[in-house]
């Protein structure tokens, strides 16, 4: 076996073409500065909405100040939308042709998948850092030092990066940008299905038991514990809840092992 043909010596190619197609995205996005735009205002939305329009009508448990129960939330919400942008961009992309291009020049194939999840985790990190500027504006603060805050956005990274590859096989298996641009709103409902914005104990039972289990209220929890913050769940809770770093780790291994086979035979399934 050649030096070229070894394991080696490929793994060096996807990840340097992989490289190049995180390059191309981010370039996109220069060309696109509508995106740009929504990237940097969307945080700061959805901390007023939330924060100051709901935020006065909802009670948090022995009145803590919603803010700072809230930005856990928000940032889980901004983390869960990464399969939302993979699976809009790899759509679009298939129906336009552009994986056909790819499939036709001298490049690792599997660099597509790794570029889109790499590009998405750089422009996650952009967003969450715009929010997390808006929560310190607006009050919201971490209280427990920088190694448990540094392992809360650890925690969303990770998470974020497992969502992506969730993005890259429905984009594949739609290979329509109309329809996935229609599947983008069913990702509200996970998110306000959570503990994000409200507590769960106020649920009836079977909807607290689906909330309690959304990897969403999981990160929340999590977040919410190695911030500080109010709303660290206590008491007679679903084993997600009562083991939030833990339960993460697990969705966001789980997500990988199903959905990074299922991405890269997809992709290559697509070109044949």
């Amino acid at each position: 076996m050649t030096a070229r043909t070894s394991p080696l010596r490929r793994l060096g190619w996807t990840l340097t073409d992989g490289l190049t197609l995180v390059g191309r995205e981010l370039g996109r996005l220069r060309q696109e500065p509508g995106q740009i735009v929504a990237a940097l205002v969307f945080p700061v939305i959805m901390v007023v909405l939330f924060g100051y329009v709901f935020g006065s009508a909802i009670q948090v448990p022995n009145g803590d100040d919603y803010r700072e129960y809230l930005m856990p939330g928000l940032f889980a919400m901004v983390t869960f939308s990464a399969w939302l942008g993979v699976m809009t961009r790899m759509a679009t992309d298939a129906s336009r042709g552009v994986m056909d291009r790819f499939r036709s020049m001298p490049m690792a194939r599997l660099a597509v998948p790794f570029g889109q999840t790499g590009a998405d985790l750089l422009t996650g990190l952009l967003m969450l850092a715009i929010m997390v500027g808006a929560g310190l504006l607006v009050g919201w603060q971490p209280h427990r030092g920088v190694i448990t805050t540094a392992q809360a956005f650890l925690l969303m990274i990770v998470l974020r990066y497992a969502l992506s590859w969730v993005g890259v096989y429905l984009g594949l298996a739609v290979k329509n940008d109309q329809i996935a641009d229609a599947l983008v709103p069913l990702g509200l409902p996970f998110t306000m299905l959570s503990n994000a914005f409200v507590p769960t104990a106020g649920m009836p039972g079977w909807l607290r038991f689906l909330a309690d289990w959304n990897p969403v209220s999981a990160l929340t929890a999590a977040s919410r514990g190695l911030f500080g913050n109010p709303g660290v769940p206590s008491g007679n809770v679903d084993w997600p809840l009562a083991h939030p770093v833990t339960a993460t780790l697990l969705w966001s291994v789980a997500l990988l092992v199903i959905f990074v086979p299922l991405s890269l035979r997809a992709y290559l399934r697509s070109g044949r």
